[in-house]
C-alpha cells in the first residue's frame, strides 16, 4: 500500500475504506466497470470502484442493491427486457452528450407570427 492511497481519495478509496473493506467487508460482487460491491454484517454497502471514482457508472440494478431497495445481488446474467438500454456513465463533456438543436433566428423556422 502506498503514500498515494493513504494521502489520497480520487485513488479509488481511502485509508479508512481500505481497512473497513479488510476488517468488515464481505465481497458480494462486481460489474463490468470493474467496481466491486461489499457488505457488513450490519448490512452497511459501499463500492470500490474500478479505475475513476465515477458515481454514474453505477448501473441502476447495482444502486437499488447499494441503497436498500432491492436485497437480491444483482447479476449480468440475468435476462434484461428489450425495452431496456446498456447503462452508460454521465456523457457530459464529451463528444456523446446531448446538444439540443439550435433555433435558427430567421423566419423560416417560426410556427407563429410575432405580435406587432
Amino acid at each position: 500500500m502506498g503514500l498515494k492511497l493513504i494521502f489520497t481519495w480520487w485513488n479509488r478509496q481511502t485509508l479508512g475504506t481500505f481497512l473497513k473493506t479488510l476488517f468488515f467487508g464481505k465481497f458480494v460482487g462486481s460489474d463490468e466497470y470493474g467496481n466491486k460491491y461489499y457488505k457488513s454484517k450490519k448490512d452497511e454497502r459501499w463500492v470500490v470502484y474500478g479505475k475513476n471514482i465515477e458515481a454514474t457508472k453505477i448501473s441502476a440494478d447495482w444502486y437499488l442493491w447499494m441503497h436498500h431497495t432491492i436485497n437480491k445481488i444483482p447479476d449480468y446474467k440475468d435476462q434484461k427486457f428489450p425495452w431496456q438500454k446498456k447503462h452508460l456513465e454521465n456523457q457530459t463533456g464529451s463528444k456523446n452528450s446531448f446538444r439540443p438543436i439550435k433555433i435558427k433566428k430567421n423566419n423560416e423556422d417560426k410556427k407563429y407570427e410575432t405580435w406587432k
